[in-house]
């Protein structure tokens, strides 16, 4: 396998220690590549450098070997591109977008970009200042893949799409993948991360903190948990458990967050009089704010 990115000291410098410092990685042809950090961690940043939007102000970037800016145009043609703050296309008509976007292009494949458009249940025939914010996303879902472009570089793609939408794009993108596609996906959502990507890079405040695997950002995940007793709250029991963090308690519940298997807190509920028991995965966001502080 070849490789579709490559960066090398990638900066851009904003002022007042914001920007983007020293990005150095590279995303292997034919893989799903995730690009995580909170907000304003410099996703957004990377990726319009990478689509030559915007010059660095120091470092390389290349894209199969072309670089960003000088063969900005050439590489037009080999990238699908969603941003994150979505064109206005006022009164068009979503099939007159496309059309619209198609003769730029000269590329596309318009029969293909019927076919998304149909599978996202999207009416081309509504103007696109009518559309919602959902549709808006189905919408650039289809220009960016409409003419079967060899790299996809894709900021929060399914941002405004309802779960039945998402899980429909998360098979789209492996069915590209499938036929030799490269996916740059910046996601704030943890289950299209888990079902789609095969490596991670971790940003946080403009600079890359590591590029793991998937199996190692799993293990990260600590679950907030919340339990309601119909009496006083177990307190030493809990306090006991090495796995249990951030625990605090009232005179009838507790909340904290827990890693790895939930067999030492059920043994420690043993006698216990739980009335609620609720728990949920963190955001990405929350994940990363926990292991790299705010600081």
């Amino acid at each position: 396998m070849g490789t579709a990115i490559i960066t090398s000291q990638l900066s851009k410098d904003y002022g007042q220690g914001r920007g983007l410092n020293d990005l150095s990685l590279t995303v292997t042809e034919g893989e799903i590549f995730g690009f995580l950090g909170p907000n304003g961690a410099g996703k957004t940043t990377t990726i319009r450098l990478l689509m030559g939007l915007i010059r660095p102000t120091h470092g390389t970037a290349t894209l199969f070997g072309h670089d960003c800016w000088t063969d900005a145009v050439a590489l037009k043609h080999m990238v699908g591109y969603i941003p994150g703050d979505l064109p206005a296309f006022g009164g068009m008509r979503g099939h007159d977008v496309i059309n619209y976007v198609a003769g730029m292009r000269r590329d596309a494949d318009l029969s293909f970009a019927t076919s998304l458009a149909e599978r996202f249940e999207l009416d081309l025939r509504m103007r696109y200042r009518e559309y919602s914010r959902g549709n808006k996303q189905k919408l650039a879902i289809v220009l960016a893949f409409m003419h079967h472009p060899r790299l996809l570089i894709l900021d929060e793609p399914t941002g405004g799409l309802d779960p039945l939408n998402q899980m429909e794009f998360r098979k789209l993108v492996h069915e590209v993948i499938a036929k030799g596609a490269t996916i740059f996906l910046s996601s704030h959502i943890l289950a299209e991360v888990e079902e789609t990507c095969d490596h991670i890079g971790i940003i946080r405040n403009g600079s890359l903190v590591q590029v793991t695997e998937l199996d190692t950002l799993r293990s990260m995940q600590r679950k907030a948990v919340t339990i309601t007793f119909e009496h006083e709250v177990p307190v030493k029991q809990l306090a006991g458990i090495a796995s249990i963090n951030d625990l605090v308690t009232t005179e009838t519940s507790a909340t904290f967050t827990i890693s790895g298997a939930f067999g030492p807190l059920i043994d420690a509920l043993n006698g216990a009089h739980v009335r609620e028991f609720t728990s949920h995965e963190p955001t990405l966001e929350e994940i990363f704010l926990s292991l790299y502080g705010t600081k």
